[in-house]
């Protein structure tokens, strides 16, 4: 699985035996290029790796499953696609700490939209492989959950959710409905709205690299 997926790196300033991994997931049709962007803003210290989904799209884009342009959240995704692009996640996880033995108790996966909604699955269904959660304009599909008996790793997972208000692309109302999903399952999260569409503006990047800078010093 390791060597199937493409991917960009970012080695920490210092080596480190046990590095904090930060792996990003990108939204349907962009790359690994586009969230890697964001690596100029955050802390030196981690090892940062942005990977390319395995799907193609038109115009010369990547998705990690097809999407069905409707208002129902539960024709929006392609299942079957997006429970294998979980797995593909949960196991380039695992190749990567084969390869750097990172420190799960600090390390992230930050994700975009569809990013966002694997994050959600992986972290909820594995979250012995990842302890913190960068959610990015997306929502719980739990369609794609296959939910970890161990409640008490659920407990210490820990989620930076954000959302537009006004984004046209997936409803805030699904993004508000994940979080109480969260908290039914005593998952600890953190959750801000913003006034803008479907990306991510300035004081939504400032909030996301100062938490992620208090997780992992």
């Amino acid at each position: 699985m390791f060597k199937m997926l493409q991917y960009l790196t970012k080695l920490p300033k210092n080596t480190t035996e046990k590095p904090i991994l930060l792996l990003m997931l990108h939204g349907y049709g962009s790359n690994e290029a586009d969230l890697f962007s964001l690596s100029e803003y955050l802390p030196e210290n981690l090892l940062i790796i942005s990977v390319r989904a395995p799907r193609t799209t038109d115009y010369g884009g990547f998705s990690w499953y097809d999407i069905h342009f409707e208002i129902d959240a539960s024709k929006f995704s392609d299942i079957p696609q997006a429970i294998a692009s979980r797995e593909l996640i949960a196991d380039f996880i695992e190749a990567l700490y084969q390869k750097y033995h990172f420190d799960r108790e600090k390390s992230m996966l930050m994700g975009f939209s569809q990013g966002a909604i694997l994050s959600y699955a992986v972290a909820l269904t594995y979250p012995e492989k990842i302890k913190n959660v960068v959610a990015l304009s997306g929502y719980v599909n739990q369609d794609l959950i296959l939910l970890s008996d161990h409640k008490d790793r659920l407990e210490q997972l820990d989620f930076f959710c954000t959302h537009g208000s006004i984004d046209p692309v997936i409803p805030i109302e699904w993004a508000r409905n994940g979080i109480v999903y969260l908290k039914e399952k005593y998952v600890k999260f953190q959750f801000k709205e913003y006034a803008t569409g479907h990306n991510l503006n300035q004081e939504n990047l400032m909030d996301l690299v100062e938490w992620i800078g208090n997780k992992i010093f």
